[in-house]
């Protein structure tokens, strides 16, 4: 049960946000909430699952407060990078030449294997597959964020985040009805890094400049090299 459930204060501390604030959003069902021994309580999952849902709708200044009280919650230090350490070369590709969802994934996580990391390329693909079933990652602007509804201890040796563009854009889900043709897959062993990695990678993409160098440039160290710059530019605006 304690490992199941936070109380309100441990959620407030996750997201960031003012105690009181998040109890008026339970009790107006605005976020998944129950009552366990009379008290407000929140499974782990429901919450990691409709935080997922919530952070691309976020605006900048409530994702930072998110990507701050994540950074709290595990207990590291505020210019601490999160991105930058999973960039590795050989899962950075400025041209793939998938053109359906289902090729793209698959191109995504064979991107994932060469790291060497992924112990289990059929059950990441399969996490994926099913991710997009129920719902789209695909985000406005031609992006998307492809990830296992949640962590995969057992299939990764260590987070993976595979950095990719297709040659021609593809219909990917996007709720604004546009094409997709920058995907970011991410897989994590545990939900509080799967959470932060996702909110840190939705406020490196909130900044279009950087889209659209990452839409120009044919150079893979470019590419890495402009994503590393964008999240220091985020965490020492916030020191």
């Amino acid at each position: 049960m304690p490992y199941s459930f936070m109380n309100i204060d441990e959620l407030a501390r996750l997201l960031g946000i003012d105690r009181r604030r998040l109890e008026r959003m339970a009790q107006r069902g605005e976020v998944p909430s129950q009552k366990v021994a009379g008290q407000i309580r929140f499974n782990r999952a429901e919450i990691t699952e409709w935080l997922q849902q919530q952070m691309p709708e976020l605006s900048r200044g409530k994702l930072a407060d998110m990507d701050a009280g994540l950074g709290a919650h595990r207990q590291l230090d505020l210019d601490e990078t999160i991105i930058t350490p999973l960039l590795r070369a050989e899962a950075v590709r400025t041209q793939l030449n998938a053109r359906t969802k289902g090729s793209v994934l698959r191109e995504l996580v064979a991107l994932a294997q060469e790291t060497g990391l992924l112990y289990d390329g059929e059950g990441l693909l399969e996490a994926v597959l099913h991710r997009e079933e129920l719902c789209s990652t695909a985000l406005p602007g031609g992006l998307a964020i492809p990830h296992p509804r949640r962590p995969l201890p057992y299939a990764v040796a260590e987070p993976i985040l595979v950095v990719a563009r297709t040659s021609n854009a593809i219909g990917f889900g996007s709720p604004d009805g546009g094409l997709t043709d920058l995907f970011f897959l991410t897989c994590s062993q545990d939900d509080r890094h799967h959470l932060h990695v996702l909110a840190r990678l939705c406020r490196i993409l909130q900044h279009q400049p950087l889209i659209n160098e990452l839409r120009d440039t044919s150079s893979q160290r470019d590419m890495i090299h402009l994503i590393r710059q964008r999240e220091a530019d985020i965490l020492s605006d916030t020191l």
